[in-house]
């Protein structure tokens, strides 16, 4: 339901762009860090904090701070509005809440992977990203990925998920690839 609301608010606007390039927005609209931000935006965290029962506050905080169960709080209540106001409701509602995200991924496009993966393959190089650290609890991880090209390592990055830390890695992979064609 995220997916195809945004699809079909970016389609009208974008209809003569190539696909792959629409597919990359929308990607970046919709991903867990935007989501954690409509979430933030939305008021989630205060709502949980403030439905937990007595007692409970500390796991309530937990919870709201962990971007994965944000994330994913926003795409029940998608499902929830979908089964309770059906789909044109929902569709319009869920493309309102996202319109920054939507314009932030316009404005600032940063599918860092898959820039360094067209880059390299001019070149008949490819890219492979290996995660050389897990820390923290499941629910709060920090993962630490580097970019190897050829068994050399370009670039490294950190995040909360593996992806994010695999597009901060393409990113400074990038940044080193500039400097050396300079």
């Amino acid at each position: 339901m995220l997916n195809i609301s945004v699809a079909r608010a970016l389609f009208p606007r974008y209809s003569s762009s190539p696909a792959g390039k629409l597919t990359k927005i929308r990607a970046q609209a919709v991903s867990r860090r935007s989501c954690v931000d409509v979430a933030r935006d939305m008021g989630i965290p205060e709502r949980v904090r403030a439905a937990a029962p007595a007692g409970y506050q500390h796991q309530a905080d937990r919870l709201v701070n962990a971007d994965s169960v944000l994330a994913e709080v926003v795409e029940a209540v998608i499902g929830a509005c979908f089964l309770e106001f059906g789909f044109e409701q929902t569709a319009d509602a869920v493309a309102e809440a996202f319109k920054p995200q939507v314009e932030y991924a316009l404005d600032h496009h940063s599918d860092f992977k898959s820039e360094l993966q067209e880059r390299l393959a001019q070149r008949g190089e490819i890219v492979l990203y290996r995660v050389v650290s897990e820390d923290g609890p499941p629910h709060d991880r920090l993962f630490e990925t580097v970019a190897e090209v050829s068994g050399r390592a370009l670039g490294s990055g950190s995040g909360r998920s593996k992806k994010e830390s695999e597009q901060e890695a393409a990113k400074q992979a990038l940044t080193q690839l500039d400097a050396e064609d300079e």
